[in-house]
């Protein structure tokens, strides 16, 4: 099933939206926020998908026309966002960017940090700031999961049985920030503002077959000032699953119901494609510090600059039949007026 967040108050108000996107029905009646449904999601879960089949056999009588600009974030703030770096493809040329070195642990021990949850953006929301080219603005498209309870110490293959929704991230970066800040040795803070959602979160079976070892397969499209940018599949090059990522998380504590837990930038390795132009068949990038890594390598130094404030970005995944499944992250870099 599909569900979303409607703009209303701090939480939101749930609703159930329809397969393609068109019309939506009010869930208050079974639960007010999305939160409150996740919290209870044994008995909220059953009534919510009776409501979506219902929506999509055209047998609710008060469905009412969808609009996408009209959504927050589908869990508008959140008891913890913790981000992965699943893709150590991403890692890896991101360190170099950095001149930083890889260590070999990370291809098998999962790097998660946990960001800022108090405030995420709306999915068509401006990305306010008050620098542009000092601090390196950029987008990192990304899949995330939202769990229900997950128990400490569990293992990935129980974890699998706690995840609750999927949803499409907008993580945004400031890359100027982040060198002076992680040489500190405590994290990431200032480089990692708000992020994003797509307005739509579904459940794992609604992605079909695209739902496999724990993993989206399908393109996640990155597009940059209208023209595409990138078109990486999310199930390709993922050295840790979402249940790896999980049951990281869950080493030394409980998740609550709510957690959100990223996969990080999606990144494929293109071997001698790297730096292929899109039109001509390449898969692109999921973040602007990508490609100026590669121009770094073939060229000497990157040639392709990060967000100023007026550019536009937009995040979306589209089933095999070119529908939307998440609805779409679209955004600008405005300067943050107060």
């Amino acid at each position: 099933m599909k569900l979303a967040s409607l703009k209303s108050g701090r939480d939101g108000q749930l609703v159930v939206v329809a397969r393609d996107l068109t019309t939506y029905v009010h869930a208050t009646a079974i639960a007010p926020t999305m939160q409150a449904a996740l919290d209870e999601w044994e008995q909220c879960a059953p009534k919510l998908l009776a409501l979506y089949d219902d929506l999509n056999a055209g047998k609710v009588q008060h469905a009412l026309p969808f609009d996408m600009r009209a959504c927050a974030s589908p869990l508008p703030r959140a008891y913890q966002w913790a981000d992965g770096s699943a893709y150590v493809n991403h890692v890896e040329l991101v360190r170099k960017a950095r001149n930083a070195p890889m260590p070999e642990s990370f291809w098998h021990d999962p790097l998660i940090y946990q960001g800022g949850s108090d405030c995420f953006l709306d999915p068509h929301a401006d990305i306010q700031l008050a620098e542009d080219a000092l601090w390196g603005v950029d987008f990192e498209a990304e899949i995330a999961v939202v769990t229900g309870d997950v128990p400490m110490g569990i293992t990935p293959v129980d974890a699998s049985q706690h995840i609750r929704l999927v949803m499409v991230v907008n993580d945004v970066s400031l890359r100027g920030l982040i060198p002076d800040e992680l040489a500190k040795g405590f994290g990431f803070f200032h480089s990692k503002p708000s992020s994003s959602f797509a307005p739509v979160a579904v459940t794992p079976d609604e992605l079909g077959a695209h739902w496999r070892d724990h993993k989206v397969t399908l393109p996640l499209l990155s597009y940059v000032n209208g023209a595409l940018f990138g078109s990486p599949n999310a199930g390709t090059d993922m050295t840790f699953d979402f249940t790896q990522l999980i049951a990281h998380a869950a080493k030394t504590r409980k998740l609550t119901a709510g957690c959100i837990i990223g996969s990080g930038t999606v990144s494929n390795k293109m071997d001698g494609e790297a730096g292929k132009p899109i039109a001509e068949g390449g898969v692109g990038y999921s973040c602007i510090a990508e490609l100026r890594m590669i121009e770094t390598i073939q060229q000497g130094k990157p040639s392709t600059e990060f967000l100023r404030f007026g550019d536009h970005v937009r995040i979306e995944m589209v089933d095999d039949h070119g529908a939307s499944i998440f609805g779409a992250i679209d955004q600008r870099v405005a300067r943050y007026k107060g």
